[in-house]
Parts: C-alpha cells; structure tokens; sequence
C-alpha cells in the first residue's frame, strides 16, 4: 500500500484550465513598453502644435509691428501738416494786419520827407514802423535799380539818353515785403534807353578803341 505525502496537494499552485505554466506569468510586463513606444509620438505632436503655434505668434507681432510703425509715420505725416498749417495761417494773419497798416506807414513817409515828422507824432510813428519790421514787414524800392515787373508796378515811363536798360527813375510808392512774400509792389517811374542811343554810344565807343590803336588799319 502507496503512502500519501502528506501536504502535496496542498503546495500545489492553482493553475486554470488550459493554461501553462508559462501563461501563468503576470502580463503586465508587456504595458510599460508598450507605452514607451508611444510616448516618444505624442512628445512629437505636442511639439509641432508648439512650433506652430509659435509661428502664428511671430506673424501676429510681425503683422502687428508693422501696424504701430504705419500709424507712428502717419501720425508723423499729420504733426507736420498740422504744423505747416499752422505757420501759413500766422503768416497770412500778419500778413493782412499789415497790409491794412500800409496806408498809415505812407502817410509816415511822407510826413517824414516834409520835414513833419517831431514831437510825440515822431516817436509814435518810429514805434509803430519798428514793430512792423519785428514782425517780418521789409520796404524796398530804391532810384536806380533795373526794373522788375515782379516787385515793381510801372505807373510813368519815359526815355532817358543815359540808361541802358529800363530803370526805375522815381518811386512814388515804396513795395512791402514779409520774407520772400510781396504784399505790395513798389510803384515807380521808369525810364528806357533813349532811341538810338546805343547805335551812337557803339559808334563812340568803336571810335575811341580806333583812336586808341592808331586808327583804322590800311589793306
């Protein structure tokens, strides 16, 4: 008779039904690499979201820079328009102030060239005319300068033997300007170059060069 050991049945691991001893191993050791493999693809996608969301970032700033650089140029643009209207508007304030003070700065001169012009009349005058040149007023027009249709209004003509182009002979009036602006035209009396005159000066003067060399020279 076969003695049983004792315990046996007892050491005996369980084991299902159609299974071996190798299937009884824990599987999971399987996951971890399996999640390896696919790690490394979702780093790759998140990296390119990054990427691009960084390029979108750059065009929005590029996009953006370029619209803070076309307003401060326009802004720019608008300062100096502002600022030459500004000055044209000044200038064509002082311009008409002025204008309506001629009449009174004639009736100085005038006064002044009658021998009129003293006492507390004087010193107003003289400081009325020098805060008209403060503010830019400049007189000009003077005997014996050519003729310039642009700053000078010819009211008399006449001929004179000894001009050689048209000159302004009298000013009845003298011309105002503020800077580079007329605001009035001197008014003049001019004079041209008597008919003839220069055919007989030539004659004169290719005399004196003949005498000068001798006289003519002989063929």
């Amino acid at each position: 008779m076969t003695e049983e050991t004792p315990g046996f049945d007892e050491q005996q691991p369980d084991v299902p039904s159609g299974a071996t001893s190798d299937d009884a191993e824990p599987k999971a050791a399987d996951s971890p690499s399996q999640e390896e493999g696919a790690a490394p693809a979702g780093d790759t996608g998140q990296d390119v979201a990054l990427v691009a969301q960084l390029d979108q970032a750059r065009t929005a700033l590029s996009e953006r820079t370029a619209d803070l650089q076309r307003l401060q140029a326009e802004f720019q643009n608008y300062r100096r328009r502002v600022e030459r209207d500004r000055i044209a508007v000044k200038e064509i304030a002082i311009a008409n102030l002025l204008t309506e003070l001629l009449p009174v700065l004639d009736d100085i001169g005038r006064a002044r060239e009658h021998g009129e012009l003293v006492g507390g009349f004087k010193s107003v005058a003289e400081s009325l005319e020098s805060t008209a040149a403060k503010m830019g007023l400049q007189q000009f027009g003077k005997e014996g300068e050519p003729f310039d249709p642009t700053i000078h209004e010819a009211l008399m003509h006449s001929y004179a033997p000894d001009v050689t182009e048209t000159t302004c002979v009298a000013i009845l009036q003298p011309g105002y300007r503020i800077g580079e602006r007329t605001i009035r035209p001197a008014r003049v009396a001019v004079a041209e170059p008597q008919p003839g005159a220069q055919t007989v000066k030539a004659d004169e003067t290719a005399e004196a060069d003949d005498k000068e060399s001798g006289g003519p020279e002989e063929g």
